[in-house]
Order: structure tokens, then C-alpha cells, then sequence
């Protein structure tokens, strides 16, 4: 009974405390899970580039837009069944609370098991489009079809952490994440060199530490104290429930679905004009660019539930509250990461690689992909924000402006004149032009808020 009242209090806790200190005790977690679970994917890396070479960093880069594709399917019933969930607890709809829990798992079972069953039986033909040459598919193949056979404990495992941080735990999200990060990082080398696996061992440690936090998560959710637990009549899909998820998750779908198409653009333009080592070097940059994207994300994903339970709450002024001090965090740290790349961009690539070629085109690329980083944390932000509130409409737009609406014509025009640095350059002009968009749609909001409230 103590429990379930700590926990119920945990819930009401998002309309009451003082919003500053709910975001530092929200976000750090999650901030410190998303730069573990960054660094998860920067240690596959390195242990990959230095423990098996250059062209498997490239094949391991050819996989992006195929993990991209697996991401947007799980984001779009994670991050739709959290954010609904938050609302409902902000309503004190708790009966509603349990049933997203079961359909969302049940969901996330279904996409997983359909989802790496597809893709295993059309590997080599996707991993080709997707820029693949002959020198870079066997290590893309390797990793890819160990990573897809675990593709539903991974969908399961990142589902519920973001179910979670909805019900009040932040720091049992963190804990997993960080988990999954220690078991990969002691597992990588003992598969890689010890067991002379490859790059498929690096996947094997990858599929092996999530699946082992998830079977945590499902304990935790075994629990019958909990405010949210597993329990029977919580299984069957609703369809009500399924459209308020999936109309809120198609923000981040669409993002990952963007981020795909993008990817193979910037593959197969990288391949055709600097050949397989300039994917790899897109590899190197995306690893090191993703780590102060990540951190932005846990500030988001801190912000999440509270912007999402006052908002359902009625609570404006904290709703705007939480926005503010987020964006300041955002653009703080991404500001940090403008720095990194255009004072040490060299010692950033050699984390990954010793080849002289490969470590050059890694540092011009890490320098060019961070030129506009401060911008990118507003409009990330802002972007969250509106998924949050349940605007699923206006996130969508501003997800896929960055992505589909400027980058991919920038991606199509600039390599014409500008060859390889075409390429890299598109990345920070579309990230200018979305910022503005993102700029003009919040001031359009906000103007809407003071004459009529949400």
C-alpha cells in the first residue's frame, strides 16, 4: 500500500513541484542514459575500426538507415504510448495508464517480430541500396543479421524504458541503459578479439546486453505495487488507444523514416564521390555529433513528462516553464559540441581509427557536420515539445523540414558543384534553414497560447 502510494504521489509530483528542480531530477537521468546509450553505440565503433579496420566502420556505417528504419517503427509506439500515458496520468486516468502499458508491448512485439523477419529475408538487396559495395556488404551483413534476429527484445527494451520515465522512474530507465552500456563494453572485446567473432561479435554484445535489461523491466512491470503494472485485461488492442499512439509516434517516425532516406543519400553520394572510405568518415562524424545529440534528447525526454501532465493538467504557466529552461539546456550543450568540432576534430577521429586517409576525412567531416550545432538544440527542442503536448501534426512538420524538406533537395544540388564537400555541407545549411522554420512556427504558437489558452 506504500508503494502504490509513493507511487501515485510520484505521479501527481509532475503539477506540484517547482518546475526547475522536476526537470533536473527527470532529465538527469535520462540525459545520463542517452550519453551511455551514445557511448554504447561509439564503443561498437571503436572497438569495430580499430579491432577489424576501416571498411568495417563503412560497413557499419551502410547499416544507419536499415537501424534508422528499425528505430521509427519502435519510436513510433514508444514515444506515442509514452506521451499518451502521460497525459493520462496528468487526467488521473490510471485504468486508461494500464491498458497503453499491455498494448504497447503487445505492438512492440508484433512490429519486432514482422519487422526483422522482412528485413532478414531482403538483406543483401537493401544493405546494395542502401550504398553498400562489394568490399563493405560482408561486415554490413554480418552485423545486420545478428542485430535483426534480437530486433523484438530490442523494440521491447527501449519501449519500456520510455514507459518508465512516463510513470515516474527516470532513474530505473537510466539504470538499464547504463547496464546495457558496461555488459556491451566488457562483452565487445571478449567476442571481437578473444572469440575472433568480428564485427559480428560487436552485434552479438549489443543483442545480449539489451535483452538482459529487458528482462529486468518486465520484472519491474511484474510488480503488482506498481501504479502501472502487467496485468490481465491489458492485452488486447484498443483501437482508440492504438490511433492516439501512432498519431502521436508519427513525429518520431517519420523522423527515423527521413533519417533513412537521408542516410542513403549521403551514402551513395559519399560513395560515388570519395569512395567507401568517405562513409566511413560519415560514420565517424555521426558517432561523435550524436553523442551532444543524445544529451539533448534525455532533456527532452525529461521535459516529456512534465510538459505532457501539466498540459493535460491545464497548468500553462508550468508547461512554458519546463519549455524555457529545456531550450536553454538544449542550445547550451549543443553549442558545446560547435566547439568540439572546430578545435579537435582530429583527435575525435583517431578514437576510431588509425588510418592516415580515413582519420583526414573524419575530421573534415566532424568540423563541417557541427557548424550549426547551437541552432539544432532550439529546433530539437522545440520539436519535442510539440510531441509532448500531443501537436503531433506541427512535430511532424518540423521533423521532417530539417530532414526531407531542405536537406534531401541540398543533398541533390550541392554535390553537382561542390563534389565530396557538397555533401557536408548540406548538412549544416539545412539545419540553418529549419531553425528558422521552427522559429516562426513557435512564435505563431505562442501568439495562439496568450489569446486562447492550448
Amino acid at each position: 500500500m506504500n508503494k502504490d502510494r509513493n507511487n501515485l504521489q510520484s505521479a501527481l509530483a509532475l503539477g506540484t513541484e517547482p518546475v526547475g528542480k522536476l526537470l533536473v531530477k527527470y532529465a538527469t537521468p535520462a540525459i545520463i542514459a542517452m550519453v551511455a546509450s551514445s557511448l554504447y553505440n561509439m564503443v561498437d565503433s571503436i572497438f569495430i575500426g580499430q579491432g577489424v579496420g576501416p571498411l568495417a566502420i563503412s560497413g557499419l556505417a551502410i547499416t544507419f538507415p536499415l537501424m534508422n528504419i528499425s528505430a521509427a517503427f519502435g519510436a513510433a509506439i514508444g514515444v506515442g504510448a509514452a506521451t499518451v500515458m502521460s497525459v493520462r496520468l496528468g487526467q488521473k486516468d490510471y485504468e486508461t495508464a494500464q491498458v497503453i502499458l499491455g498494448n504497447s508491448v503487445v505492438l512492440k512485439i508484433l512490429t519486432g517480430i514482422v519487422f526483422g523477419g522482412l528485413s532478414l529475408l531482403f538483406l543483401n538487396p537493401i544493405l546494395t541500396l542502401f550504398g553498400a559495395t562489394d568490399a563493405t556488404l560482408p561486415y554490413a551483413r554480418e552485423y545486420m543479421t545478428v542485430i535483426l534476429l534480437g530486433n523484438v527484445f530490442t523494440h521491447l527494451y527501449f519501449g519500456l524504458n520510455g514507459i518508465l520515465r512516463a510513470v515516474g522512474k527516470p532513474r530505473h530507465a537510466m539504470y538499464a541503459t547504463i547496464f546495457t552500456v558496461v555488459l556491451n563494453t566488457a562483452l565487445d572485446p571478449l567476442f571481437i578479439y578473444t572469440f575472433g567473432m568480428g564485427i559480428r561479435g560487436a552485434a552479438l554484445a549489443t543483442v545480449i546486453s539489451q535483452t538482459t535489461a529487458l528482462a529486468w523491466q518486465m520484472w519491474i512491470f511484474s510488480d503488482k505495487n506498481e501504479l502501472v503494472h502487467f496485468r490481465s485485461g491489458i492485452w488486447q488492442l484498443r483501437g482508440g488507444l492504438v490511433k492516439s499512439m501512432l498519431a502521436i509516434g508519427a513525429s518520431p517516425f517519420a523522423m527515423n523514416v527521413c533519417a533513412c532516406i537521408v542516410v542513403i543519400l549521403i551514402n551513395t553520394a559519399l560513395v560515388r564521390h570519395g569512395g567507401d572510405l568517405a562513409v566511413g568518415a560519415y560514420g565517424i562524424a555521426n558517432r561523435i555529433g550524436f553523442l551532444f545529440f543524445m544529451i539533448v534528447m534525455g532533456i527532452n525526454q525529461g521535459m516529456q513528462p512534465i510538459a505532457g501532465y501539466n498540459y493535460g493538467a491545464g497548468h500553462t504557466d508550468r508547461m512554458m516553464k519546463v519549455l524555457k529552461y529545456s531550450i536553454i539546456a538544449g542550445v547550451g550543450v549543443m553549442t558545446v559540441g560547435w566547439i568540439v568540432g572546430i578545435t579537435i576534430p582530429h583527435e575525435c577521429a583517431r578514437l576510431f581509427t588509425t588510418d592516415p586517409q580515413l582519420t583526414e576525412m573524419g575530421a573534415r567531416g566532424i568540423m563541417i557536420n557541427q557548424m550549426a550545432f547551437p541552432v539544432i538544440g532550439y529546433q530539437a527542442v522545440i520539436t519535442n515539445f510539440f510531441q509532448s503536448i500531443g501537436k503531433a501534426k506541427v512535430s511532424i512538420v518540423l521533423s521532417l523540414s530539417r530532414q526531407m524538406i531542405f536537406l534531401v533537395p541540398l543533398l541533390i544540388v550541392l554535390p553537382m558543384f561542390m563534389g565530396v564537400d557538397g555533401v557536408w555541407w548540406s548538412l549544416p545549411a539545412s539545419d540553418m534553414l529549419a531553425f528558422f522554420l521552427t522559429l516562426i512556427t513557435m512564435t505563431i504558437y505562442m501568439k495562439k497560447l496568450k489569446r486562447n489558452g492550448k
